[in-house]
């Protein structure tokens, strides 16, 4: 990438970043996913920087308008549709720790329980990633998000499992 770019893509976001968090916040209604929304449209932006004349032009920020706008749409029906999924039963979640299981038995299943206090969403990703292994590009693909978003989702959700731990 060329310095030109480099500082166009520096000043569309010092200009837009706000608010096109502002617009995705007021489609998808919480923080964490507006957030994923604007890293989600920057990645388009930067995708398309040779098309993007001026930064401070008008139909420069009609384009980025209409990117995140869109951008925050498609993410608000894939989550709409990830809650009206069957939610996923599994035996191990619904055990209940007793008095004759190991040390370990017990760690692993305060930790599933921890898991069952994130979203749906969150719980999923950080399912595939740690506990069935798969890479960051295939958990991405399975999430139907990008990678970044991914590790970036990850990484929330382990400051509330980290939390979540120190209050017990």
């Amino acid at each position: 990438m060329d310095k030109n770019a480099s500082d166009k893509i520096r000043r569309l976001y010092e200009l837009y970043e706000q608010p096109m968090y502002r617009i995705a916040f007021a489609v998808l209604k919480r923080t964490e996913s507006a957030e994923d929304a604007v890293s989600e449209a920057f990645l388009r932006l930067i995708k398309h920087i040779g098309r993007i004349g001026d930064p401070d032009s008008e139909q420069t920020k009609r384009y980025v308008v209409k990117v995140i706008k869109s951008t925050s749409i498609t993410q608000y029906r894939k989550q709409k549709r990830s809650l009206e999924r069957e939610p996923y039963a599994d035996e191990e979640l619904l055990r209940v720790a007793d008095a004759s299981q190991s040390v370990e038995e017990r760690i692993f299943s305060t930790g599933r329980e921890l898991l069952a206090e994130l979203s749906e969403p969150d719980r999923k990703l950080v399912e595939l990633h740690c506990v069935d292994g798969l890479s960051w590009s295939e958990t991405a693909r399975r999430m139907e998000i990008s990678e970044p978003a991914a590790r970036k989702r990850f990484e929330r959700a382990k400051k509330r499992l980290e939390k979540l731990l120190n209050k017990q």
